[in-house]
């Protein structure tokens, strides 16, 4: 009788990342958030590393009559594919890690990784790139790779699209780790250098519009220079850089003040 309830408990929490199939008729709509949420919003998972879930490892498993296996490590996994996402019919449900879904966060739903594996996700139609955590499975659609929250969704430009040819590639704990030393008394990452004032302060307004903040603007050698910072991390330095390029500017350059 344990092992009975055991297999539909498990059952249960592999189909919560079934969301690739919320289109079958007699099913509760899936959707967006009520919340105002802009890609500047949405920041990226950050890598850590875990014990694998006690749920949703379980290998190989089936769901809907296909049985699928669990990779036994994440290392060296690349795949590109298509991305959907899944939103309000989920949020508040567990995952199949037993972790509840909250699609305001950057995770994702994956059929094969390890539980949980963080992965970067890029977005093959406009270069749009970010880290997510995969704590849940799915997507049991067919062609599909990956099920991003809706937040994630926001963020890489698939809210509107609903799918998206993607890159997906699996995040080497490890080496996150050794990036994400600390900065010596914090760094900031340099903008732009205008020769006008107000050119400067344009310029720090749309960061802080952004939600890049704070904002310094620093006179140097005859230059108004725009700085966001200071950051304690590389790994905060390198994030915060990918998302002054996804909002249309050059990338920034690391400075010591």
């Amino acid at each position: 009788m344990q092992k009975l309830v055991l297999s539909v408990a498990l059952a249960v929490l592999l189909l919560a990342g079934c969301a690739g199939d919320r289109s079958k008729p007699g099913t509760v709509a899936d959707g967006p958030s009520s919340r105002n949420i802009s890609p500047a919003d949405v920041h990226d998972a950050v890598p850590k590393d875990e014990p694998l879930a006690r749920y949703g490892n379980h290998s190989p498993y089936t769901v809907l009559g296909k049985t699928y296996t669990v990779l036994a490590s994440s290392q060296g996994y690349r795949e590109r594919g298509t991305a959907s996402w899944y939103g309000t019919k989920f949020h508040g449900r567990r995952t199949s890690s037993g972790e509840p879904y909250d699609m305001h966060l950057a995770t994702a739903a994956h059929k094969s990784l390890p539980l949980p594996t963080y992965v970067e996700v890029t977005n093959l139609d406009n270069g749009r790139k970010m880290i997510v955590k995969v704590n849940d499975r799915g997507p049991f659609s067919r062609g599909r790779i990956i099920d991003l929250s809706y937040a994630a969704a926001i963020r890489l430009g698939v809210d509107k699209t609903g799918t998206a040819r993607v890159e997906v590639r699996a995040i080497d704990v490890k080496t996150t780790r050794q990036s994400s030393v600390k900065v010596a008394d914090g760094a900031f990452l340099q903008v732009g250098a205008f020769s006008k004032r107000r050119t400067a302060e344009d310029m720090a307004g749309k960061m802080i519009a952004a939600q890049l903040k704070p904002v310094l603007v620093e006179k140097s050698r005859g230059l108004y220079k725009v700085w966001i910072g200071p950051y304690a991390t590389e790994a905060e330095l390198e994030a915060n850089a990918r998302r002054v390029v996804e909002l249309g500017y050059e990338r920034p350059h690391k400075v010591d003040r």
